[in-house]
């Protein structure tokens, strides 16, 4: 009986506090690259090749500490950014409320995972071997139930605790964080289509996932921080297991390089415009910032008033601004030769690169250019 007690009370480990809750952080921390390097980038956007030992023993670690299947988080994910802010999207803020995603995510997970023509559509390329199919897809409790037993022989009474925390820890950080905060609050860098926001620049307990609104972006991107002052763990880790051999980045942002300007555009400028359109949007949308401020500073063309109730909206595309607003807007641009001016070269730019009928050609040959 004395020893039942004293391992009931200090596990097999006889870890002290701090050791048990370094234990829970590092393995809590393992578990969500695990979801951002395996999952989201190698398996569900394809961003980089991972060798058989890294993806063997992410696709072991999440199914002891998540229960997750591979292709169900995969077609859920696609979705996701095929039906972005829409009433299909499995997990938008913008449609089911900031509360239910926040506080629900998990659920909105379950849910979409049963839809069978979700996972028939959007899991193309996932796992399929016998491991998938006869043990964690089979057996998706038992992955979790061995985790259980491995913390209480560890740690005791205590380690059903640390066990709980695990078992939270992807539903509440990926599934409410992330899906919720991440199309709800927090800074733009780039006018993605939809709603998405990076959460922190510093967001080292969700491994880079925080950085949404770039990877909304750049969805393709192994890669997630596009600013010198963004951190993205996940990539270091990427770029180590490279170095070993282990992965292989297929793709990352664009980096923008500015050179002689030209009297002349060609099929050269053309690419490199298309290519780096999201910054040199990003870009004329703090060049309309500024010069809302110096309308500011003056005071004379356009009222204060009348500023403050569209400045939000002078560098978003046409279809994104309220329609309360549009009247406003037109008003304030009617005052302002140079938001005019402005805000017209942004939509000939954007509808340049959104032109899909038009040869090279035929685009290089614009006026606009």
């Amino acid at each position: 009986m004395d020893i039942f007690l004293n391992w009931l009370s200090d596990g097999f480990l006889g870890a002290s506090g701090w050791q048990m809750v370094a234990y829970t952080l590092v393995m809590t921390h393992i578990t969500i690259a695990a979801v951002t390097i395996y999952l989201h980038r190698h398996q569900a956007h394809r961003a980089l090749d991972l060798g058989s030992v890294p993806s063997h023993f992410f696709r072991f670690w999440l199914w002891m500490t998540t229960g997750m299947v591979t292709r169900e988080w995969v077609s859920i994910h696609r979705k996701h950014h095929a039906k972005c802010e829409t009433a299909e999207d499995p997990h938008s803020p913008v449609t089911r409320g900031i509360k239910t995603v926040m506080w629900q995510g998990a659920e909105l997970y379950r849910a979409e995972a049963q839809n069978a023509d979700t996972v028939a559509r959007f899991s193309h390329g996932t796992p399929n071997d016998w491991v998938e199919r006869h043990v964690y897809s089979r057996f998706t409790w038992q992955g979790v139930g061995l985790m259980m037993v491995i913390n209480l022989a560890l740690f005791g009474g205590l380690g059903l605790t640390i066990w709980a925390i695990q078992m939270v820890w992807i539903p509440f950080w990926a599934a409410g964080v992330i899906n919720g905060i991440g199309h709800y609050w927090g800074y733009r860098n780039f006018e993605a289509t939809d709603a998405s926001t990076n959460v922190s620049p510093w967001g080292l307990l969700i491994g880079g996932e925080e950085l949404h609104n770039n990877h909304h972006t750049y969805p393709t991107s192994a890669k997630f921080s596009v600013k010198p002052y963004e951190f993205d763990i996940g990539w270091y880790y990427i770029r180590a297991m490279e170095m070993v051999g282990w992965a292989k980045v297929r793709k990352v942002p664009p980096h923008l390089v500015l050179g002689e300007t030209r009297a002349q555009a060609d099929d050269r400028t053309l690419e490199a415009l298309i290519t780096n359109r999201y910054e040199v949007m990003a870009r004329y949308a703090k060049a309309i910032q500024v010069t809302v401020k110096a309308e500011f500073a003056q005071g004379a063309v356009v009222s204060g008033d009348m500023l403050s109730q569209v400045k939000r909206w002078l560098h978003r595309d046409t279809s994104k601004v309220p329609a309360e607003v549009k009247p406003t807007l037109m008003q304030a641009l009617a005052h302002s030769p140079a938001l005019t001016t402005m805000t017209h070269m942004r939509e000939e730019l954007r509808q340049l690169w959104s032109d899909t009928t038009q040869t090279r050609e035929q685009l290089v040959a614009q006026p606009s250019l």
